[in-house]
């Protein structure tokens, strides 16, 4: 994912911690956040997620008049080689997503996303054959250039269908 500018907005802030059931007021009361140790109104822990609506390229935002993935228990409209797995017939997943925040988004910032491919392992499964792991990291820096949060996704790839037995 590359974003050139994803704002960080009061609004926006608000709406994605009432989405995910946080009212803490630090996400949307300016007064209370200038009493607290960070001063101002920041943004929730995997906020900066929402980036991905401001990539045009992100292959999970439906795009007028073309065919999506979709998020149901199946996909919706495209039809996917080898049951979506990438060689064997298997299928991938999101495993695992950290962050490391090295500030918190404040609103104001305008944040810039790069992501660079990490770490590549594998491990050995009885019912999907090989799984192969892989790191994707995305770096968020503000609009001074200054590391925000560091994002860390793992997905898994399987070298075929999990076993049913």
């Amino acid at each position: 994912m590359a974003v050139d500018k994803f704002p960080v907005e009061a609004g926006h802030i608000m709406m994605f911690a009432r989405s995910v059931g946080d009212d803490n007021q630090i996400y949307y009361d300016e007064d209370y956040a200038k009493s607290t140790e960070c001063e101002a109104v920041v943004a929730p822990p995997t906020f900066v997620q929402a980036s991905a609506q401001f990539d045009p390229d992100y292959f999970l935002r439906p795009k007028v008049g073309e065919p999506w993935f979709g998020s149901g228990g199946k996909p919706t409209g495209v039809v996917r080689e080898s049951g979506g797995g990438g060689g064997g017939g298997g299928g991938g997943l999101h495993a695992e997503q950290r962050y490391v925040y090295h500030r918190h988004p404040r609103v104001g910032d305008v944040l810039t996303a790069t992501t660079k491919p990490g770490n590549k392992w594998e491990r050995q499964s009885r019912r999907a054959g090989t799984l192969k792991f892989s790191e994707t990291v995305t770096e968020y820096r503000d609009q001074n250039g200054e590391l925000v949060v560091t994002a860390t996704g793992v997905g898994v790839q399987t070298e075929r269908p999990v076993d049913q037995g």
